[in-house]
Parts: structure tokens; C-alpha cells; sequence
């Protein structure tokens, strides 16, 4: 019994013996750990580390009005290599290096083919899994780089890492380069200027989310890919810019700065009823001698405008009923002095001439004198009807970098004695050119201030998300006599005064030259010995009979001898006007429609087997000029149909105005485009031009209308 008992206790000591000896190891082997293999350990859980990545959405696009692409994220991708894959044994690696090293270097020309096995083979003996072999690689690079040895195998056999990002390229390069915008520093320190900054939260969609799983070798692979959110890629912003009519625009103010080596300019054309701007130039002189968009000085430089105001004080004077056309203003031969301080007109000898000719001949002395007798009295009722017209207030563009406008008054600290009649010819104010657009547009609107809009609509993936309708800042700026009175003006100024050198016998322009002193701050206008700097602006808008567009173009600090208004940007003014005459038809006012003559049927364009079989049904004789063609529109000759061929060409826009639905659809579906399509009926206008190059799932909008509808009235 003795020797049982003996046995358990012994058995019992050997079992704590053991658990105390293990215990003993575990304590032993956490301090080892944490004392010598601390570091190995912390590397090996990093190796093994498990994030969450951001996936970056693709930024939207930015458009033309046409369609035309003017800011797009282009892909560009990373690739890396892991050269110790499971799949890419020694052998293949050794039998194929030489000539992956060749393809690298001939493809990139960076490296020579030696070097490029050299990082190979230094990448294989350091077992790197994440081996950096190109940066900013092309997708066409990447096309030929998926051919080559080793990387054919893919990405597991091959060791191929692909790793993608965005690059945002302007396809027309430095047109409209201000307006549109761009990204200035880098990541994640970015800032945006233009569309791209005012719009960034519509264009940089919203980012995604990844879990990863770091390997060796820095590597990151997906932990579970189903379990991943998906970025959504930033909407597209559709503006109001016309390509063709910018580049008009730019070349022609290039033209004058470089003719008056000129300090800077800018040109903006607006549309008179819309206020959708068409073109907005800014250009500036660099270092270089170049002129380049460096600055957006048509919203951004707000200065004293000079003779340009003279239309705000007058219709101010006209509203009030302080003046007519008619009324006598005496001149006093170009000299007259307020409070001391000589005021006098840029060439002497005018006496009395009635408002129409004062406006005309751009009198300092003769305007000032109108506001001074009118309102030297009642000087606020003078700047309270400056208030009235709202060229005092900002305009809140859609665009940031708005400089802000200014016109004193009465009780301001820094009136003074010669504040009214200075402000009455344009100084002691500051304007943007935008502002001052505006004003004269208002005027060609029949005293209807719209905002000046840079963007018409936002769209997701084709889809409207929202529309930029013309906006109503002023209904009625002074009364429709005084416009009327102010149109008189504003066209006596081409027909007879300063603005004549531009007048057009095919089409009427209204408009006003401006010549401005530029006061260098609290410094004054003249500097020393330095010569006084000008600033020369006309602004108007044309056909002053039947308005559609409005537009402003200054020339700042020209140095060729010649600065007055009627000199350097009355010139600019008149070529954009008559291209814009010779290339856009809605110019001209259309011909009376005839309501006698008995109309043949209404007919869209489409197959020619399905007219001809309408018009035989009709009785009517219907005859095609080829019989081969497919599709055909037709037109009336001689008050017979004639089936004219309708031109299709692969990866050519054809012409689908006139077409019903079904085969405006199937014509652009078989050329491989994402048609979008609105309202219903026949087709009356294609977001892209017939004849432009078109590529497969290229979004193209297609707007329908019932032939019975009437057009929609502008604002």
C-alpha cells in the first residue's frame, strides 16, 4: 500500500516538474523575444501587414459646347515587377532576361539593355517582389509591354504589377488654358484653378475602398475582392465655350498685342440673350517675350475703365429724364476745370453739340458737364441709379478669381469735390471687363442683365444631373425708352464717332471705344520721368439691329505710339465680328417665311427604300440622285423631291438632323456610339458636328423635336 502511494506522489512531482519546466520555457521565450527577437518579429508582422486603401475615381471630363473634349484624365500606370513569383523559376528567368532587358531599353530608351539586366538580376539576388521598372508608362506602352519575355506569362507566372493612375491632359494644350483650369502642386497638396477648381467637387467623383494585404516585398495583394467598394468616377462638365470661336479669339488678340508690344489683353464674347460666354482669351507677356494665359484679367483685373463708363451715365441721365439726344451740352472747347483741376477731351475744340454727338465724340468735358448740372445737387441720385443698373454688385460667376466691382458714393470717406464728374467718365470706379460686358449686353437685351455663365449643363455617363438655365440678374435696368435712347448712342458712336473706323457694310455694330489713364495705386498716373501707361477698350455687341452677341476687347499698356481705344481693340473687335458674320448664319435675320406658295410634304431623311415607298403611296414621284445609296434626305428642286445621298463613313460623325428616332439609332449604333437621346420627334440637333472624327463608345446627344412645336423663348 506503501509502494502505491509512493508511486502516485512520485508521478504527481513529475507532472509539476514538467508543467513548472514548461512554464520556465514560456517565461524564457517571451524574454527572448521581447529582448533579442523584437525587431525580426516587428518585421515579419509588418510584411504581413493588413490595410485599407483608397481606390482614386477617374475625374470627369470637361467639354465644349459642342461635344469637343477640353480637359480629360488620361491613364497612365506604374509598372513593378515581382521577380520572385512562384512561377518564374530560375531557368526562365536566366533564358529570358537578356531579351526582356532588350525590349525594356528599345521601348524607352532610358536605360541601355545592359543596365536593364543589371536591375533584373540585382532585383532576383535581393528576392524584391516589388521591383520598380517604369513609371508614367502609356497604355499603348503597356499594350507592347504585355508581350514581352517573362511579362507575356501575366501576373502571377510573369511577375507583371500593373498599377494604374490618372493624368489630366488638355487635348487643345494651352486654349482656354485660364478658364478651363488645371492642377497646380502635388499630391495630396493639389489645388485647382479655373472650372477644374470651381467644379472639383462634381469632377473628382468619390473614391473607393480596398482591403490589402502586404507580402514580401512590399507588395500589396487584395484580401478579398468582392468585399471591395468601388470608386465613382466624377461627372462631366459641358460648357458654354465654342473651340473654333476661342481660337478665333485668342489668335486675333495675339495679333494686336504682339502688333502694340502690349503688356496684356483679353477678349470676351458673350451671347446676348443667354449669357453663355462663347470665348474668353487672356493673354499676357512672359519673360520669355511670348504672350501666354497666365492670368485671367477679363474677370479678375477690376480697374477704372475710362470712357467705356460713359454708357452708365448716360443711361442713368436718360432714365432720370435729365437729358434726350437732343439736348445742348456745351463742350467748352475740350477744357474745363472742377474745383481747380483741369479735366479736357483727347482733341480740343468742341463746342455745343447735343447728347447724341458728345456720346459720339466720347467727350470727358461734355459728359462731365451733363452729370455735373444734373446732378451736382444730388450727387447720390447719381450713384443711386448707378446702384439701380447693379454694376455695383458682383455677378457671382461660376468661376472663382472674380475681381470685385466698385463705385463709391456720397458718404464714403474718400468723396470728394471731383468725385462725380470723375466717376462720370470712368474713373475713381473699378470694373472687371466682365462687369463692364454685362452692362452693354443688358443694353443689346432690351435692359435685361443676365449672368454671364461659363458652364450649361452637368452630366453623369451621358446622363443630365443639372442644367445651368439663363439667370435673370436684372429685368429691367432703366426704362425701354432709355434703352432705346442708348442703342441710338451706342450705334451713332460707329456710324459717326470714334468707333468708325470699323463700321461694316454688311452689318451694323453698336458699340463705344474707351481710352484709360492706368494710376499705378496711391502712386498717381504718371510716374517720374516714365511715360503715362493707357489702357485701350472697345465693348459692344452686333448686329445692333438684331443682337446676338456681345463683346469686349482691351488692349493694356500698348507701345507702339498708338493707344486709344478706337486704335487697338476696335480692330480686334471688328475681324472677330466679321468671321463670326461669315461662319454663324442665326447672325442674319431671317427672311420672311412664304405662306402663299403650297409647301411639298414634310419629310425626314433616312433609307431610301422607305421614302421612296412613302412618296409612292403619295402619289408623289420621288427621284434619287444615286440609286446605290442608303441613306438619303429629301430636298425640294424645282418643286420636285430629290432623294440626295447622305454621306456615312466609319469613324466619320454623320449628319442625323431631319431623321426620326429609330434610324438616327441605328445609323450612330452602327458606327458604335453611346447615344443619349432628348425629347421626341425628329432630330433638330447631335452634340457632335457631322464630319468630325468619332471613335467606338463615344458618347454622342441627340435632341428630338415635334415638328409642330413652337421654339422655346429665351430669358
Amino acid at each position: 500500500m506503501k509502494q502505491i502511494k509512493k508511486d502516485i506522489l512520485i508521478r504527481v512531482y513529475l507532472v509539476y516538474l514538467a508543467v513548472l519546466l514548461f512554464g520556465l520555457f514560456i517565461i524564457a521565450r517571451v524574454v527572448m523575444i521581447q529582448q533579442f527577437e523584437k525587431k525580426e518579429f516587428m518585421e515579419m508582422a509588418k510584411k504581413q501587414e493588413i490595410h485599407l486603401f483608397e481606390m482614386e475615381a477617374i475625374r470627369g471630363n470637361i467639354l465644349a459646347d459642342d461635344g469637343s473634349l477640353l480637359a480629360v484624365s488620361i491613364p497612365i500606370f506604374e509598372i513593378r515587377m515581382d521577380v520572385m513569383t512562384d512561377s518564374l523559376t530560375d531557368e526562365v528567368f536566366r533564358n529570358n532576361a537578356d531579351s526582356l532587358s532588350i525590349c525594356l531599353s528599345r521601348l524607352f530608351k532610358n536605360r541601355t539593355p545592359s543596365e536593364y539586366k543589371d536591375m533584373l538580376w540585382e532585383g532576383r539576388r535581393n528576392q524584391n517582389r516589388y521591383l520598380l521598372i517604369q513609371r508614367d508608362v502609356t497604355y499603348p506602352e503597356l499594350n507592347q509591354m504585355r508581350h514581352f519575355p517573362i511579362f507575356k506569362r501575366g501576373k502571377f507566372k510573369g511577375g507583371l504589377i500593373v498599377i494604374a493612375d490618372y493624368q489630366r491632359e488638355l487635348p487643345y494644350k494651352s486654349l482656354a488654358r485660364r478658364i478651363i483650369g488645371y492642377e497646380s502642386g502635388e499630391k495630396p497638396n493639389q489645388v485647382f484653378v479655373g472650372l477644374e477648381g470651381s467644379f472639383t467637387k462634381n469632377l473628382q467623383g468619390i473614391k473607393g475602398q480596398r482591403l490589402m494585404r502586404r507580402i514580401g516585398g512590399m507588395a500589396w495583394v487584395p484580401v478579398d475582392p468582392e468585399s471591395q467598394i468601388e470608386p465613382q468616377n466624377g461627372n462631366d462638365i459641358i460648357t458654354t465655350l465654342d473651340v473654333n470661336l476661342q481660337d478665333l479669339a485668342e489668335s486675333s488678340l495675339r495679333k494686336e498685342l504682339i502688333a502694340d508690344s502690349a503688356d496684356h489683353g483679353c477678349v470676351i464674347l458673350m451671347e446676348v440673350k443667354t449669357g453663355y460666354l462663347r470665348a474668353m482669351a487672356n493673354l499676357g507677356l512672359t519673360k520669355k517675350g511670348t504672350y501666354e494665359e497666365i492670368f485671367n484679367y477679363a474677370i479678375g483685373e477690376s480697374q477704372e475703365t475710362g470712357s467705356t463708363f460713359k454708357l452708365a451715365s448716360f443711361l442713368v441721365a436718360l432714365d432720370d429724364r435729365k437729358i434726350d439726344l437732343t439736348t445742348p451740352i456745351n463742350c467748352s472747347g475740350g477744357i474745363t476745370y472742377y474745383s481747380g483741376r483741369k479735366m479736357e477731351d483727347s482733341h480740343h475744340g468742341l463746342g455745343v453739340l447735343p447728347a447724341l454727338q458728345v456720346f459720339e465724340k466720347s467727350s470727358n468735358v461734355g459728359t462731365s458737364r451733363m452729370v455735373y448740372t444734373a446732378y451736382s445737387d444730388s450727387a447720390q441720385a447719381y450713384i443711386d441709379g448707378l446702384y439701380r443698373i447693379g454694376i455695383n454688385r458682383p455677378l457671382g460667376l461660376q468661376i472663382a478669381g472674380e475681381g470685385r466691382p466698385y463705385i463709391k458714393n456720397t458718404k464714403s470717406k474718400y468723396w470728394s469735390a471731383l468725385s462725380l464728374p470723375w466717376i462720370s467718365i470712368g474713373y475713381e470706379i473699378s470694373l472687371a471687363p466682365i462687369h463692364l460686358l454685362a452692362l452693354y449686353n443688358a443694353v443689346a437685351n432690351n435692359g435685361v442683365m443676365v449672368k454671364p455663365l461659363f458652364v450649361r449643363e452637368i452630366r453623369k455617363n451621358g446622363r443630365l444631373v443639372q442644367r445651368f438655365n439663363p439667370v435673370v440678374i436684372n429685368p429691367q435696368i432703366v426704362s425701354p425708352w432709355a434703352i432705346q435712347q442708348a442703342k441710338k448712342l451706342l450705334e451713332g458712336v460707329v456710324e459717326e464717332g470714334t468707333g468708325a473706323s470699323i463700321k461694316s457694310p454688311n452689318y451694323k455694330i453698336a458699340g463705344k471705344t474707351g481710352t484709360c489713364q492706368i494710376a499705378a495705386g496711391n502712386k498717381g498716373y504718371r510716374q517720374g520721368t516714365k511715360q503715362v501707361q493707357y489702357k485701350g477698350s472697345f465693348v459692344g455687341y452686333f448686329p445692333a439691329d438684331n443682337p446676338k452677341y456681345s463683346l469686349i476687347v482691351v488692349i493694356v499698356n500698348p507701345r507702339k505710339g498708338k493707344y486709344y481705344g478706337g486704335a487697338v481693340a476696335a480692330p480686334v473687335f471688328r475681324e472677330l465680328s466679321d468671321k463670326l458674320y461669315a461662319i454663324r448664319p442665326d447672325i442674319l435675320i431671317p427672311l420672311p417665311v412664304d405662306t402663299i406658295s403650297s409647301p411639298l410634304p414634310y419629310a425626314q431623311a433616312g433609307q431610301m427604300k422607305d421614302l421612296s415607298e412613302a412618296f409612292s403611296m403619295l402619289s408623289m414621284n420621288a427621284r434619287p440622285e444615286n440609286r446605290q445609296s442608303t441613306w438619303v434626305r429629301p430636298e425640294e428642286s424645282y418643286q420636285k423631291i430629290v432623294l440626295s445621298p447622305e454621306a456615312v463613313s466609319k469613324g466619320i460623325m454623320p449628319d442625323v438632323c431631319g431623321m426620326g428616332l429609330k434610324d438616327a439609332l441605328f445609323l450612330l449604333e452602327q458606327q458604335g456610339l453611346n447615344v443619349l437621346v432628348n425629347g421626341k420627334g425628329t432630330v433638330v440637333k447631335q452634340s457632335i458636328n457631322p464630319g468630325l472624327t468619332i471613335y467606338k463608345g463615344m458618347p454622342v446627344v441627340i435632341e428630338l423635336k415635334l415638328k409642330q412645336d413652337k421654339p422655346k423663348m429665351q430669358v
